[in-house]
């Protein structure tokens, strides 16, 4: 199951956040079609934010088509992201450079600001390819 975990000086509003962690799971294949999200209890008991704010990101998953709720039963995953799953051998190459990026004295932001700068460079996008 997954666990959220709210970053209050990120400055990305609280519900995107649970949005962007669910959307990430789903890509990593984390979350499957038919897995159970936390009710909102428990993500608030696990978090301490607004029940409301909870059920706003699930509101938003839903309209994207990415969950279901299923009246006193909870909510559910619809369908995945991504085509990888998320054991591939790219995520152990990538996690051995944040590694060493790290003992190389790079902070978050600076690992962050250099992953964005690549996939910019090797994922530029034009309207309607990709």
């Amino acid at each position: 199951m997954i666990e959220f975990r709210i970053d209050r000086h990120s400055g990305v509003a609280t519900y995107l956040q649970i949005v962007h962690q669910t959307e990430q799971a789903l890509r990593l294949g984390m979350l499957e079609p038919g897995d159970k999200l936390p009710t909102a209890r428990e993500v608030v008991e696990a978090t301490a934010i607004n029940p409301n704010t909870v059920l706003k990101a699930y509101r938003e998953l839903e309209r994207d088509g990415l969950v279901e709720a299923r009246r006193g039963l909870g909510t559910f995953v619809r369908r995945s992201l991504g085509s990888g799953p998320g054991d591939s051998p790219l995520r152990s190459e990538l996690e051995d450079w944040t590694r060493r990026a790290r003992e190389a004295g790079m902070d978050r932001e600076d690992v962050a600001a250099l992953f964005t700068v690549a996939l910019e460079t090797h994922f530029t996008t034009t309207k309607g390819t990709s």
